[in-house]
């Protein structure tokens, strides 16, 4: 069974590509015990699972996540704070269920999530900005948002930007992607008629905006976004181009410099795995005599 993906909220469980894809499972559930079953039920299912959450989570939700793993002694759960909107995490979320029928190991799967996250554009076209507190926001901005009839368009992954629509253009991505757009209140057709062939991109889908994102952008009037890589094949090749390393405290394979399971880094290269030449330079290097410049 591939390694399942877990979110924190049914509304982040994005439709499957194709038939391939496996669903998404939610965790926590509504109780304590309900979440320790559940978990313990992945867990014999599937060996591994990947669970992603907003970094901007409220505190009982990933106190509940580290306290199921912590009851269930369990090492093979990965617990991932994300900083990304809700839309980018539910596609994150979307680019691991994809990659976990191919042949990654749990590991490399885990430490892929922040590889994959660094590739996705996600972003809201925003009524105002007078509560955004996420995204860096000048004084001049924040006036500007109290002018009836204003919109910015507003970018938090992978570069924080923000442009006032209309005046300037909002930089996208270099490479080929599918736009996902979720409309809040008022509904807006910027993102589909506007932004996505300015971006290029290969396909736009509209789908149900997340109970979250009215909390993380500050307001209701608003349409999220989200752009990123969508055929496997490219995702699979992106992963697959990375070394792989093997986790020194729990021995699971990653890619990066940290442990998707164990938060482990991974250790500096010692003296004999650097290459002759780079020891050599660094062993010819004296301390200069006190007072010396």
């Amino acid at each position: 069974m591939p390694t399942a993906i877990a979110v924190t909220s049914p509304d982040l469980v994005l439709p499957p590509h194709d038939r391939q894809t496996p669903p998404a499972v939610v965790q926590p559930l509504g109780t304590l015990e309900s979440s320790l079953t559940g978990m313990h039920a992945l867990i014999e299912q599937h060996g591994y699972v990947i669970s992603l959450y907003p970094s901007s989570a409220e505190g009982a939700v990933t106190q509940r996540l580290h306290t199921v793993r912590s009851v269930l002694e369990s090492d093979r759960i990965a617990l991932l704070g994300i900083d990304l909107p809700p839309l980018g995490i539910a596609l994150l979320a979307q680019q691991l269920r994809q990659l976990s029928v191919c042949d990654f190991s749990p590991g490399v799967l885990a430490s892929a999530a922040r590889l994959l996250a660094h590739y996705i554009y996600a972003g809201a076209l925003l009524g105002s900005v007078a509560k955004l507190d996420r995204v860096p926001v000048s004084l001049k901005s924040h006036a500007k948002s109290w002018v009836p009839g204003a919109q910015f368009a507003v970018l938090a992954n992978p570069r924080p930007e923000l442009i006032r629509v209309g005046q300037d253009t909002l930089p996208g991505p270099e490479f080929g992607t599918r736009l996902l757009s979720a409309a809040g209140q008022p509904p807006s057709d910027w993102v589909t008629t506007t932004l996505a062939p300015a971006w290029q991109v290969q396909g736009v889908a509209t789908v149900p905006l997340p109970e979250e994102s009215v909390r993380w952008w500050g307001t209701s009037r608003m349409v999220e976004f989200a752009a990123g890589l969508y055929d496997v094949s490219v995702l699979y090749q992106l992963v697959s181009s990375v070394r792989r390393e093997e986790c020194h405290w729990c021995g699971l394979e990653l890619i990066g410099d940290r442990c998707g399971f164990c938060a482990a880094p991974l250790p500096p290269p010692s003296a004999q795995e650097l290459p002759a030449a780079v020891v050599r330079a660094v062993s010819s290097v004296h301390a200069l005599p006190r007072g010396a410049t």
